[in-house]
């Protein structure tokens, strides 16, 4: 589903397997990313959606990860593997990926265990800035929903685009969840003004008045 001329769903429900959390694709000029892996488990279905968008396996420079989370992340080792791109996630959810630690990672949640994979570049600070063909990607550490957890903010066709996957939460004990963070993050992500948010289960909201509306029911929810 194309959201931009330079962004597209390419998995999730309705897309892969209804298991997966959303998987994005960006796309600037011969330089792609993509955003999340789902849990594996339709992965043919993945990268077939990748190729329709016009995307030869050579042009995939990233794999972003959002968060450690099995519905984001049990895809990524086959993504990593096949594309041979590098794995970008913040180091606070990294070492649980690396070791493959299946109750942080929700990988017991869904019957299954996370198959470790080394993490490329770990983010460390509060900000930090992805080139993609020339052009920015900022990394944001928004922490609540798990420790690591990112947001992806770029620019497409003129207009503010936010990859916040979980968005809603939820906060677990097993998460290392802290609920101070989440909401202090859901406070940042407000202050970002984006025109377009594309999140992890909820689907793409466009315009600021909706997703002003879908961030603040969480703050008091």
């Amino acid at each position: 589903m194309k959201i931009t001329d330079e962004i597209y769903q390419v998995g999730g429900s309705g897309f892969s397997s209804p298991e997966d959390a959303a998987i994005y694709l960006i796309v600037f000029g011969k330089h792609a990313a993509i955003v999340d892996a789902g849990c594996g488990g339709n992965q043919d279905k993945v990268l077939k959606n990748i190729k329709a968008c016009g995307i030869d396996s050579n042009q995939i420079d990233y794999l972003l990860l959002t968060h450690c989370h099995f519905d984001h992340t049990g895809g990524a080792k086959a993504l990593k593997d096949k594309f041979q791109c590098r794995v970008i996630a913040h180091e606070l959810d990294a070492k649980y990926l690396e070791h493959g630690n299946n109750t942080v990672t929700a990988a017991n949640w869904y019957g299954s265990n996370l198959k470790p994979f080394s993490i490329d570049r770990k983010l460390k600070g509060s900000r930090e800035n992805i080139n993609l063909g020339g052009r920015d990607i900022e990394a944001i550490h928004a922490p609540g929903h798990s420790p690591g957890s990112v947001v992806y903010l770029t620019e497409s066709q003129g207009e503010k685009v936010l990859f916040a996957q979980d968005v809603h939460g939820p906060l677990d004990p097993s998460f290392l969840s802290n609920r101070k963070d989440y909401l202090k993050s859901l406070e940042l992500l407000l202050s970002l003004e984006v025109d377009i948010l594309c999140e992890g289960h909820f689907g793409i909201y466009k315009g600021k008045k909706a997703i002003d509306k879908f961030i603040k029911s969480f703050l008091t929810a």
